[in-house]
């Protein structure tokens, strides 16, 4: 009866300190490990794929629908006042050298000159 009360105290205390102090060393050392290994692979491969499935997506979507408003509205406003400069100036600078060199060519006839003088 002894022993077997003397080993059921020292087994009890025994397994209990030794299993906490086991597992608890055991957990931390296997764990940190584990989840360490397990999660740099994972989340190096998961983001790697979901953010390059996600950003391409995201960025297409986005750019396409960016770009054609800001272009449409970029361009039309840009196009509408170069366009309306641009042709003032070109038109006046090409109208007004035209007609000068026309005009020294082809002199108008005036009304009171008779069309058969010479």
């Amino acid at each position: 009866i002894y022993l077997s009360i003397y080993l059921s105290i020292y087994l009890s205390i025994y397994l209990s300190i030794y299993l906490s102090i086991y597992l608890s060393i055991y957990l931390s050392i296997y764990l940190s490990i584990y989840l360490s290994i397990y999660l740099s692979i994972y989340l190096s491969i998961y983001l790697s794929i979901y953010l390059s499935i996600y950003l391409s997506i995201y960025l297409s979507i986005y750019l396409s629908i960016y770009l054609s408003i800001y272009l449409s509205i970029y361009l039309s406003i840009y196009l509408s006042i170069y366009l309306s400069i641009y042709l003032s100036i070109y038109l006046s600078i090409y109208l007004s050298i035209y007609l000068s060199i026309y005009l020294s060519i082809h002199p108008p006839i005036h009304p009171s000159t008779p069309l058969d003088a010479s």
